[in-house]
């Protein structure tokens, strides 16, 4: 396939982007992005150096990159933070936009604490109070960003993006990166963190359909929180929306994150210090619904609960913005192919944008399409099918011939299992004679034994070999009734390879909308006020005084929540259990002792009676 070629199917093929309104950071040419940064090198306990100043830095001159030092971050520096006046002057200048309507504003709407239970707004009080402490890209990092972008682009609206066709297992890929200059997630719109550029990619694959023309069958982009088979869907989920044959992706507000639906996401994080302790809690949840049926299993949808020990975002994927590309307001105007891969891609393996030290959340900025912030090479980049969990699906021009060969493979153990068992039971068989006429013989006790252990075992490992040749049986009937399907066309339920699908928020939790809301916004600083004023002028009656206050936060936020009768359900079994225990401690300790002698002479009653028989 040559340039041309790739570039009509990356044509063909390319998505539609609708991004939420407000969003200020669109896809750019790299080229540009870099003459207008500078590198620079950080070592070990050294203060950063700059290799090249802005300017004069190119992607050849990246690509030329060849003296690496292995414990140094190499890293793009795209701004720097305004000073005060300019801070104000850009306030200024978004204001008089926002008046004159000349700027798209961003509204949250319902805000995402009002979306979670009360443990998660402590945790997320606590990780806001990190920021003063850890590596994080400035405040008004953003708005230099915003300025930067706007004299880069000198207010063009041209936008393109890299492509990529790889044939990997049977099955063709089109990769779609696109490049942002700024991340501004945490600034813009309320969510984890902000950072200098952003490379964000959506996958198309295709198959050879039997008049061998390329016909589009999944599709794949990256989300927060979710990998492997969660990332795709087929070509014909109703999810999926298209125009033409151009499959419409929804950019997340600020992070860039891809959705196939338009909607609010609430992404959560976990604290690598509480990540043992979330295992535990899942496991145990998981366990305690397998044995009771009590309480779902977390699998990511909108109806399970979100996680105790997790801290909430929204991605706001609205799609009530820009949309580039096939019957958008704005086409893609370029297309620049990754192959054969620039020097650029495969040379720098440094980082895109600012290394700002943050151990937590990704204020620093990523690697290249190529490689991750470590360096090592993408997952997306060498195995595309494996990323998207597509290794283990053949594409629909080679299925029903896997699907035969499985089968005929199967029929053949299942033909050599038979025989082993058939061998295996005349052997059975014999050793049952043998012990048989050694039962009466006199003075053949040892061989009995011996013979009586060898049957025993042969008797096993025959139970065990029909019990394998059962399910070979029933996995040729499936592969048999699955050729079938293939044969007549059926695919199957597009999603039933999705474990964990990314669905948008809903408020149907709440109650009273803007109450709940405000409530979820003040909750957490009521607390700690509460705590202060018991512990200035109440310090004797600190403990009940805490009582007091937390089951008064519980009642309220049950009530927003609509859980007042679960609330009430559990309080009075919980009261009724320690007060059944209190007065058998208290008024009837005899009666417990007597119950606890009679449950231990019969069992012991049981156990010799045993012995007798």
């Amino acid at each position: 396939m040559n340039d041309a070629e790739r570039e009509a199917l990356l044509r063909r093929f390319e998505p539609v982007v609708r991004y939420t309104r407000g969003e200020r950071f669109l896809p750019v040419d790299v080229g540009e992005y870099v003459r207008a940064c500078s590198l620079w090198v950080q070592r070990p306990n050294e203060e950063p150096v700059c290799l090249v100043p802005e300017g004069e830095l190119t992607l050849e001159r990246l690509a030329e990159l060849r003296d690496w030092d292995s414990d140094a971050v190499y890293y793009l520096k795209f701004i720097d933070p305004l000073n005060v006046a300019q801070f104000a002057a850009y306030k200024v200048q978004q204001s008089r936009a926002r008046r004159h309507g000349k700027e798209e504003e961003f509204r949250a709407g319902r805000g995402r604490l009002a979306r979670v239970g009360y443990v998660p707004r402590f945790l997320d009080v606590l990780f806001s109070l990190t920021l003063l402490v850890r590596g994080r890209v400035s405040g008004d990092t953003a708005a230099a960003a915003s300025i930067a972008y706007e004299k880069m682009t000198g207010g063009r609206e041209r936008h393109c993006y890299y492509g990529r066709v790889v044939e990997q297992g049977g099955w063709v890929v089109l990769q779609y990166w696109f490049f942002y200059p700024f991340n501004n997630w945490r600034s813009g719109f309320f969510g984890l963190n902000d950072h200098e550029a952003d490379w964000e990619m959506v996958c198309i694959y295709l198959y050879r359909a039997e008049d061998g023309e390329l016909r589009p069958e999944w599709v794949a982009c990256a989300s927060h929180d979710l990998s492997g088979d969660d990332l795709r869907r087929r070509w014909d989920d109703p999810e999926l929306e298209k125009v033409g044959e151009h499959p419409v992706i929804y950019a997340a507000a600020g992070s860039h994150a891809k959705y196939f639906s338009p909607g609010d996401y609430l992404a959560e994080l976990e604290l690598p210090l509480l990540a043992p302790v979330v295992r535990a809690l899942d496991g145990a949840r998981g366990l305690w619904h397998r044995a009771f049926r009590q309480y779902r299993e977390r699998n990511g949808d909108e109806n399970s609960d979100h996680h105790a020990l997790k801290i909430p975002f929204v991605d706001y994927a609205r799609g009530d913005g820009v949309s580039i590309g096939p019957g958008g307001e704005r086409e893609w105007c370029v297309v620049h192919l990754l192959d054969p891969v620039p020097g650029w891609v495969s040379g720098y393996r440094g980082l895109w944008g600012l290394y700002a030290r943050d151990p937590v959340a990704g204020e620093d900025a990523p690697a290249g399409p190529m490689y991750n912030r470590d360096g090592t090479v993408r997952r997306s980049w060498h195995d595309p099918t494996g990323w998207a969990g597509l290794e283990k699906v053949p594409p629909p021009d080679q299925v029903l011939v896997h699907a035969a060969g499985r089968r005929r493979r199967a029929e053949e153990r299942c033909r050599r299992l038979q025989e082993e068992v058939d061998r295996k039971g005349a052997e059975v068989a014999g050793l049952g004679i043998e012990v048989e006429a050694l039962a009466g013989q006199p003075h053949t006790g040892k061989q009995l034994e011996k013979k009586k252990r060898a049957l025993e075992e042969a008797s096993r490992e025959l139970a065990r070999m029909r019990e394998e040749l059962a399910s070979e049986e029933v996995l040729i009937e499936a592969l048999r009734a699955s050729e079938e399907r293939l044969r007549s066309g059926e695919k199957g339920d597009p999603r039933s390879h999705i474990r964990r699908a990314a669905e948008p928020a809903s408020d149907g939790n709440l109650r009273f909308g803007r109450l709940a809301e405000a409530w979820a916004a003040v909750s957490i600083a009521l607390t700690m006020v509460g705590f202060v004023l018991l512990a200035l002028f109440a310090r004797e009656y600190l403990a009940l005084g805490l009582v007091g206050l937390v089951s008064l936060l519980v009642f309220i936020e049950s009530g927003f929540r609509r859980r007042l009768v679960e609330l009430t359900t559990s309080v009075t079994v919980g009261l009724a259990t320690v007060s059944a225990l209190v007065l058998l401690y208290e008024f009837f300790w005899e009666t417990v002792v007597a119950a606890v002698l009679l449950a231990a002479g019969y069992m012991l009653w049981e156990n010799l009676r045993e012995l007798k028989t």
